[in-house]
C-alpha cells in the first residue's frame, strides 16, 4: 500500500513540474578578415564568445554548438581596406 502511494505521489509530482523552457536571445557582432567567408566566421565566433566561452571554443574547434541552437544568421558585408567587414546577427537558444 505504501509503495503504491509513493508511486502515485511521484507520478503526480512529475506531472505538476513545469517543463523547462528554452532561453532564447538575439545577438549581433562584427567580423573583419581578408575574405568574406572568414569575416562571416568571425561574426559567428564573436556571437558565441559573447554568449558562453565554452561553446565558443567548441564551435571554433569544429564541434558545433552542443546545448545551444544557433539559428540562421544574417550578414551585411562590404569589401574595403585590407579585406572584408561583416555585421551579423542571430538568435541563439540554450536548450
Amino acid at each position: 500500500m505504501l509503495t503504491r502511494m509513493m508511486i502515485v505521489l511521484a507520478a503526480t509530482a512529475a506531472l505538476a513540474a513545469p517543463a523547462e523552457a528554452k532561453s532564447c536571445f538575439k545577438k549581433a557582432s562584427v567580423g573583419t578578415a581578408v575574405t568574406e567567408s572568414l569575416a562571416k566566421f568571425q561574426v559567428d565566433a564573436a556571437l558565441l564568445q559573447a554568449t558562453d566561452w565554452s561553446i565558443y571554443f567548441t564551435y571554433i574547434s569544429g564541434n558545433g554548438t552542443p546545448g545551444y541552437t544557433f539559428g540562421p544568421r544574417s550578414y551585411k558585408c562590404a569589401a574595403g581596406g585590407v579585406g572584408w567587414q561583416c555585421q551579423g546577427s542571430a538568435t541563439l537558444c540554450k536548450e
